[in-house]
């Protein structure tokens, strides 16, 4: 990994990159050369302030309610990204309708990884191009770190690669998701306070209150899903073994899969993406596809793409995550 990737960007404008922290720019296009692919630390600051913020817990302490909060908002927000943000959006793994296409991308929002179109397009782009020089989170052309979360900084990320989403870009509710994205997780922040201060007054047996609430609820579950999610790109493809032959370093990890509700079986995955589920096997853990089939039992999600045995086996041929499309225009920002 190249040092000078973390480098200032001197000539960035602050005021744009603060601009962009409440208002992604639709129209904005990919920032080419060398300036592109390093941090804009302006832009990082509020990425910073999240991990910083998690130790305010040394003065707002903890009780069971605010700990049990904060693990189910990580299970719930978890399986929002990679049930739908990723087998999904990503790569239509399954079909459902468009009420609760909305609902589970406004809780993938609510993790605080940007919206829907913006996370699934670079998705796409990353199977296109895997390990390769274009891949920008590929451990193995830019390091363990840069993959982990450096690329995601940087004014080359910043911009949706619309040509790659033509089947979600004509979503008027995923166009106004990745649009106002900070609006969703302010709100959860605003509505964890709440939920603290109510609670601190009227049921002080709780232990908790309003900073409490917020520290652990949003502060502590979200860092928490960034690190185990961001293991997808980093870890995935540095550590553990390799069934099928892929053109990338894609690995299965059992300890990933356990954390990410089954993405750490990522070898299988880039193998064969078109499936909504991950562990091929019964003895690989896939907490995700056992929720999408509930969730099938109830009639929210449908035709749930399985992998055939030819390609569990190792005899099938890899496929792309979604049928090639036309490209559809960029939507403007007004």
């Amino acid at each position: 990994m190249k040092l000078e990737k973390f480098a200032v960007i001197s000539d960035q404008s602050a005021a744009r990159g603060v601009v962009h922290w409440f208002v992604t720019p639709f129209d904005q296009e990919t920032v080419a050369g060398p300036k592109g692919h390093r941090i804009d630390w302006v832009r990082g600051l509020p990425f910073i302030a999240m991990h910083v913020a998690c130790l305010l817990v040394i003065w707002v302490g903890w009780s069971w309610l605010a700990v049990a909060v904060a693990a189910g908002l990580y299970c719930l927000r978890v399986f929002a990204l990679t049930a739908f943000y990723h087998r999904y959006f990503s790569h239509r793994a399954f079909k459902t309708s468009r009420v609760s296409h909305f609902i589970f991308g406004f809780l993938g929002c609510s993790a605080v990884q940007r919206g829907p179109l913006w996370w699934a397009a670079h998705h796409r782009h990353h199977h296109a191009h895997s390990d390769e020089e274009d891949d920008m989170h590929s451990p193995k052309q830019h390091g363990f770190l840069w993959s982990h979360f450096g690329w995601f900084l940087t004014p080359q990320a910043l911009p949706i690669r619309w040509k790659l989403i033509p089947d979600l870009a004509r979503c008027l509710e995923l166009r106004l998701l990745d649009r106002f994205e900070l609006f969703i997780p302010v709100l959860l922040a605003g509505m964890l306070y709440a939920l603290g201060a109510v609670l601190g007054a009227y049921a002080p047996a709780t232990g908790t209150s309003g900073m409490q609430m917020v520290v652990w609820g949003f502060f502590i579950s979200t860092i928490a899903v960034y690190h185990v999610t961001y293991f997808v790109n980093s870890l995935a493809h540095v550590w553990g073994p390799r069934r099928y032959v892929t053109k990338d370093d894609s690995r299965n990890n059992w300890l990933v899969a356990l954390l990410t509700f089954g993405e750490g079986w990522h070898n299988n995955h880039h193998y064969y993406p078109a499936s909504a589920r991950q562990g091929f096997f019964w003895w690989e853990i896939d907490v995700s596809y056992y929720l999408l089939v509930m969730l099938s039992w109830l009639g929210v999600v449908w035709d749930l793409r399985g992998v055939p045995r030819r390609v569990k086996l190792g005899k099938g041929k890899r496929v792309t995550p979604v049928a090639e499309e036309k490209p559809v225009p960029v939507p403007s920002a007004s």
